[in-house]
């Protein structure tokens, strides 16, 4: 029964410490790679494709102040300010999800913060459940607790998906505009942060009408994040 108890503690102790020191690893070593794009290359290569990926890792510092600006004001206009979780976004896309669902619409809407997609990309992988999304829970509160709010952000801009089997916004800059994302314009920015809910289905080069109207909503938003100097939080 002792030795039992002691493989239990110590199990129980592995369990809650390896993240930490996982995280602590990955705040200053850059992931080589997540679960995401290992699927993204598990399934080209089933399909007879490239298996490839298109990713280059910048530094904040080499990222345009536009599109960090811009994936706060698509994806988490609360970002400086919560510790992982907004709770008001939260309860705003349950409530959507109710209306849509009472029309017979399939499609959610999410409430995850720019944490919590980081804690998924980087460490977990994209099936849905209710333990990935308890492992999600305790990865978002052990980034914002020893990351910091620059280096969560550096790790999204560089590990997101932006197209097919194309990871972080560098790659997106050269393969959509043809140059480096530290100088994106507004414009470009916007572009390819409103294509991140469904990257794989649209293109920032040659936007549809959909594309075009998000990103008229985006710079709209950036324009207004700009005016409150949130970019502050990254200098």
């Amino acid at each position: 029964m002792i030795v039992l108890k002691q493989w239990v503690w110590r199990t129980a102790l592995f369990v809650l410490l390896f993240p930490v020191v996982w995280v602590l690893v990955y705040k200053w070593v850059n992931p080589p790679i997540t679960f995401t794009m290992l699927q993204r290359k598990s399934a080209a290569w089933r399909a007879g494709e490239p298996s490839n990926l298109k990713r280059n890792w910048k530094p904040l510092t080499q990222i345009s102040d536009q599109m960090v600006l811009a994936v706060m004001a698509t994806e988490d206009q609360n970002f400086p300010f919560h510790y992982g979780f907004d709770f008001n976004a939260i309860k705003k896309a349950a409530e959507y999800n109710r209306i849509q669902a009472q029309k017979g619409k399939k499609r959610l809407k999410g409430g995850s913060t720019i944490s919590q997609q980081v804690a998924k990309n980087v460490f977990l992988w994209e099936r849905r459940s209710w333990f990935r999304k308890g492992l999600e829970t305790y990865f978002t509160l052990l980034i914002e607790l020893l990351w910091g709010k620059q280096r969560i952000m550096e790790v999204y801009l560089n590990v997101a998906e932006t197209g097919k089997r194309c990871f972080g916004v560098e790659a997106a800059a050269q393969l959509y505009f043809g140059k480096k994302a530290a100088v994106l314009t507004q414009e470009q920015a916007a572009l390819i942060a409103a294509i991140l809910p469904a990257p794989q289905k649209n293109n920032p080069a040659k936007p549809g009408k959909l594309l075009a109207n998000r990103k008229t909503w985006a710079m709209k938003q950036m324009y207004h994040l700009e005016k409150e100097q949130y970019m502050r939080f990254f200098k």
